[in-house]
């Protein structure tokens, strides 16, 4: 939209939790991923990365705003390719173990010795994926509300809500139905969330940033079912955060979690839903703050 400036609400971000607000350094910059598309992120700080944070499906790297502004630690928030400002890919394949190359490539090039990887329900599946292929990309992994377990029952209402129109015929048509379907969220933080995810037409009306194919709609237990074993696979120590009032993670994924990791911690977050980082993201800071060290 006219005037509209990526940086300029994170003032509000800092507010709206009781955090002080000094205005950080953070770079949009791109990197050429192996499968030649542009992968874009944000570089939050002036010195080498300790956190990369990899959003769900259907966001971007400003879902990890406030998060960032409570850790105050050098971090890149990475924008997975059809997403955000990155490239939409020709063939339209955003399946995690599909993206995990290109991921890995952007770590490699703008984060090589951060310690902890985070991802959140798409994006944590293809950190899985990432990291289980290439050991060496971090030290730790934190998955945010998801494992391989993930199917569409589980997964209903994030589906209904991403299965929606994909144009609006105005602004505030498009964020009434994002706070119809985000009840534990404050209409301040869907408003900067929309801006950050929408973009307008020259006729007025808007359209989400991200590609919209079949392969968001897929979640299926077989799709997903190997990377149980990617979970096997990974060496680093693990950490499973989970959102209390969110379906998408139940007691049979623990138990499978904890049965080929038996090492990984798990913690539940009360207040929180599927999208963690959004509802209680002062906590989840805390949380990875005490886990990176």
């Amino acid at each position: 939209m006219e005037g509209y400036n990526e940086l300029s609400m994170l003032v509000d971000n800092a507010s709206e939790v009781g955090l002080d607000f000094e205005q950080p350094t953070i770079v949009r910059t791109s990197v050429t991923a192996p499968s030649g598309n542009q992968l874009s992120a944000l570089v939050w700080g002036d010195a080498p990365p300790e956190f990369v944070l990899v959003h769900g499906g259907a966001q971007n790297a400003h879902t990890w705003d406030t998060v960032a502004l409570a850790l105050g630690r050098p971090l890149v928030a990475i924008d997975l390719p059809g997403h955000g400002h990155s490239d939409w890919r020709q063939n339209r394949d955003y399946r995690p173990q599909a993206m995990a190359e290109d991921v890995s490539a952007v770590i490699r090039e703008l984060a090589p010795d951060a310690s902890t990887l985070v991802g959140m329900s798409l994006g944590g599946l293809t950190a899985l994926a990432a990291l289980a292929d290439a050991p060496d990309l971090a030290d730790r992994l934190v998955l945010v509300d998801i494992t391989p377990g993930v199917n569409k029952e589980k997964a209903a209402a994030v589906i209904a809500f991403i299965d929606g129109p994909s144009e609006f015929e105005s602004f505030d048509v498009l964020l009434e139905r994002t706070m119809a379907h985000n009840p534990t969220r404050s209409r301040a933080s869907l408003h900067r969330g929309v801006l950050h995810n929408a973009r307008p037409l020259d006729d007025g009306r808007w359209v989400w940033r991200y590609d919209r194919p079949d392969t968001h709609l897929d979640v299926s237990e077989v799709r997903f079912a190997n990377l149980w074993d990617a979970i096997s696979a990974v060496e680093a120590p693990m950490l499973l955060v989970q959102g209390g009032l969110s379906p998408v993670v139940d007691d049979e994924d623990i138990s499978e979690l904890q049965r080929r990791q038996p090492a990984a911690q798990v913690i539940v977050i009360d207040a929180a839903g599927h999208s963690v980082q959004g509802d209680q993201p002062r906590e989840l800071a805390r949380i990875l703050d005490e886990f990176s060290r």
